[in-house]
């Protein structure tokens, strides 16, 4: 399967420089590599402070399993061997919770400020915050897959769509997208251009006060043009 290149308006990930040098030097195996960019990908959609990413959201990355092939061997134990050898690097902090289980681990960019709060990492993941964890700032916002969502509310999926989602999910805000999904649902027009549609408006246009993006006195001209 062949890349078609970078969408017109694709997002960006910031990498630190030494991921590009160094590192890129000392890398030699792949599953490590794979998985540390994968990481800063991660980490660059958290909000808060400090920024982290769990074991078991690494485990549970369908991007990331893909990416390692399962004739390597056990993909659960390959994502661990590889954090293993980031973390040895210096690449990654690890920090385990007391009384934590395995899968509580959590991983950060071994930066300056990240590093000097392993504390702060674990934290909100024990004690009474354990049970308010997907409130935490630096937690995970659990939001329904863009395929996921394609399937419960318009249909089947088709490879052309399935490609136009993928290029979706990288340039809007999950958010958006499930925001986006959700109007089209209440004006009652199934169809992804119409999804599509609201997500370009909200770019163009800006969605900074909060409130759902509409269209404008022509909406029901698009519903009538997007249900055919």
């Amino acid at each position: 399967m062949s890349f078609n290149g970078f969408p017109r308006r694709v997002r960006s990930t910031p990498v630190p420089n030494p991921v590009f040098g160094p590192l890129l030097e000392q890398i030699h195996d792949m599953d490590e590599l794979k998985l540390t960019l994968r990481l800063v990908w991660l980490l660059h959609r958290k909000r808060g402070y400090p920024r982290s990413v769990t074991l078991s959201e690494l485990e549970a990355d369908h991007v990331l399993a893909r990416a390692l092939p399962e004739t390597g061997g056990d993909y659960r134990r390959r994502v661990r061997l590889a954090l293993d050898k980031a973390v040895a690097r210096g690449t990654l902090a690890c920090d385990v919770p007391s009384g934590g289980s395995d899968g509580e681990r959590v991983y950060a960019l071994n930066t300056e400020g990240e590093a000097r709060a392993p504390a702060g990492m674990a934290s909100s993941r024990t004690g009474r915050d354990h049970e308010r964890k997907s409130e935490a700032p630096n937690g995970p916002v659990e939001r329904p897959n863009i395929f996921a969502l394609y399937e419960d509310n318009i249909g089947m999926l088709s490879p052309m769509i399935a490609d136009e989602l993928r290029e979706a999910e990288e340039l809007y805000p999950a958010e958006w997208i499930e925001e986006a999904f959700r109007e089209a649902v209440e004006n009652n027009v199934r169809a992804w251009r119409y999804v599509a549609r609201i997500l370009e408006r909200w770019e163009r246009e800006g969605r900074s006060d909060g409130k759902r993006g509409r269209y404008p006195k022509e909406a029901g001209h698009y519903k009538e043009f997007f249900r055919r």
